[in-house]
């Protein structure tokens, strides 16, 4: 018997959603120092791992995610050129 699969989109969004739970749950424990961003004997693995690695898989399932994210901000940026 085939296992259920989910379709593929709730299956992408669930995947979206771990990616942004594990970057904010990462960005948080560097920022509170619980994590140091470098240790003498792991380097930089912590911040690879809590920070680099969410952020590769939210751009690799959403490669348009940064252009989404910037567009109010030039949006704002352009209307503010044109009345000045």
């Amino acid at each position: 018997m085939r296992p259920q699969t989910l379709p593929d989109r709730r299956r992408h969004e669930r995947l979206c959603a771990i990616a942004l739970l594990w970057l904010l749950a990462g960005g948080i424990l560097l920022l509170s120092t619980l994590v140091p961003a470098r240790t003498p004997s792991l380097g930089w693995a912590p911040t690879l791992w809590l920070v680099v690695t969410p952020m590769a898989m939210l751009l690799a399932l959403e490669p348009s995610l940064p252009r989404r994210l910037l567009a109010p901000a030039r949006a704002r940026r352009s209307g503010y050129r044109r009345r000045h």
